[in-house]
């Protein structure tokens, strides 16, 4: 989790940054917020440091599918991608390792040729724009609309830098990004060429492609570079996840002295070759389609496990508030509910505390909602959710953790009610999906009031 925590996200790139030049030191941002932040009461708070960021997105919405939402344009995020292999030892703490070369002597295997035919680039995001755009499917970032069957030939041994043929994507522009996908189609004649060191002496094979029809690699907005302006998609083929504990030693030669592995040559190979292939581009997650028309789809265990949280750690990301000009907090005003958002300092304290002032309730609990949604939750894991909450007016709130592209429940949604004191709530819940994105949400709507919130966690418990 700690790796996960300290990497920036590419959708807040550009707004961190302006939020850094427009802001004084001691100043503090709630995150996306709506409408002008107010003071807090003298009997419950100290000095104030709120500072408006005149650089974030409004998220007020008249709809929730799409959202419809005005946006203020944001300093373009071009993206860049980078395709190479890596002969490396792989260090599963560092999920954005840049890749060495390393093809020199001695090396158990040696890739010559390795190309893939490059179809789709897709972004899955949180869609507070006016796009309207499945947000399962994600959005189509590449090819382009006037050219809908471009494609585009992958050398990773060569490797490959693509930028120009991406040129007109902004990632700015989709919304608040979670993964970026990269779609692949093995030409059905594609194979990898290489060298297997046997008994001292390096043997030429064939790795045959024919498995797999479709490729989609899933990458994690942490696995990607952002700085000098720009978003950095390496795709790295990791050669030592794809060979090592593989005994290549009997093999079978063919008559051309080349060690052929497929459905027919040394089958037994190919299929264990076949089962690591996709993961040794060490994705976040993965969907292929083999040639036989089997879909499969499934997240790569040692990253998955650098993202969701150890035992003991709060999967919520800056709840105590004390990191300044953070946009992980959410403020959506909808179907006529409005409220603005403040960070202030707790009388005699140094705790920080969100302040959340609704000036129109609207026609539901969640026409005001509280909400972050990169909560990384795993199924059949037990989490307690802990927050301190109280108002100026007592009355119900629902607590809610759910996903952020269709909204169902996956972790709880229980009815709060808050007094005019502080209570610190407390929810045990077992979620039943994986979820690197869940969203917690406070729905705080319904009527005008003001809430104090603080210490805001997702532990995990065992």
């Amino acid at each position: 989790m700690k790796f996960f925590l300290s990497i920036a996200t590419i959708a807040v790139y550009a707004t961190a940054f302006l939020s850094l030049v427009a802001c004084s030191n001691d100043k503090s941002i709630t995150g996306i917020e709506i409408g002008n932040p107010s003071l807090a009461d003298s009997d419950t708070t100290g000095k104030d440091t709120t500072a408006k960021d005149t650089s974030v997105k409004d998220t007020s919405v008249k709809d929730t599918t799409p959202k419809d939402t005005a946006v203020k344009k944001q300093p373009a995020l071009p993206l860049v991608a980078e395709f190479s292999v890596d002969y490396s030892e792989v260090n599963v703490k560092a999920l954005a390792k840049e890749a060495s070369s390393g093809s020199d002597a001695e090396e158990p295997v040696l890739l010559d040729t390795f190309s893939l035919v490059l179809t789709q680039v897709r972004s899955f995001s949180s869609y507070y724009t006016s796009i309207s755009v499945d947000p399962v499917l994600g959005l189509q970032l590449w090819p382009y609309e006037e050219t809908p069957d471009e494609t585009l030939e992958i050398s990773f041994t060569k490797g490959s830098s693509v930028e120009d043929r991406f040129k007109n994507i902004d990632l700015q522009e989709e919304g608040y990004l979670k993964e970026m996908g990269i779609g692949f189609s093995p030409d059905e004649t594609m194979a990898i060429f290489g060298r297997i060191l046997i008994n001292k002496k390096y043997h030429p094979f064939v790795y045959s492609l024919s498995n797999f029809q479709t490729l989609m690699l899933r990458y994690h907005y942490s696995q990607i570079d952002t700085t000098g302006g720009k978003a950095n998609l390496s795709v790295i083929f990791r050669v030592k996840l794809f060979t090592n504990g593989i005994d290549f030693s009997g093999a079978e030669v063919g008559e051309d002295s080349v060690i052929h592995i497929d459905s027919k040559y040394n089958s037994d190979l190919w299929n264990a070759m076949n089962e690591r292939f996709v993961t040794s581009f060490q994705p976040l997650r993965y969907d292929y389609t083999t040639v036989a028309g089997d879909a499969h789809s499934e997240y790569v265990i040692d990253i998955w496990k650098g993202i969701a949280a150890k035992k003991g750690e709060n999967t919520i990301i800056n709840g105590n508030f004390q990191s300044p000009f953070t946009t992980d907090w959410i403020l959506m005003n909808q179907f006529g509910g409005n409220a603005d958002t403040s960070v202030i300092l707790e009388k005699g304290s140094k705790d920080r505390i969100m302040k959340v002032n609704v000036t129109e309730g609207g026609k539901h609990s969640y026409s005001v909602q509280l909400i972050q949604e990169n909560v990384a939750l795993i199924a059949g894991v037990q989490y307690q959710c802990v927050f301190t909450i109280w108002s100026d007016v007592e009355g119900q709130i629902t607590a809610r953790i759910g996903t952020y592209n269709t909204y169902e429940t996956i972790g709880f949604q229980e009815h709060v009610e808050v007094h005019t004191t502080g209570q610190s709530v407390g929810i045990t819940f077992t979620p039943e999906v994986n979820d690197p994105f869940a969203r917690f949400e406070l729905n705080l709507g319904g009527s005008e009031r003001t809430f104090w919130i603080k210490e805001v966690k997702v532990l995990r418990i065992n």
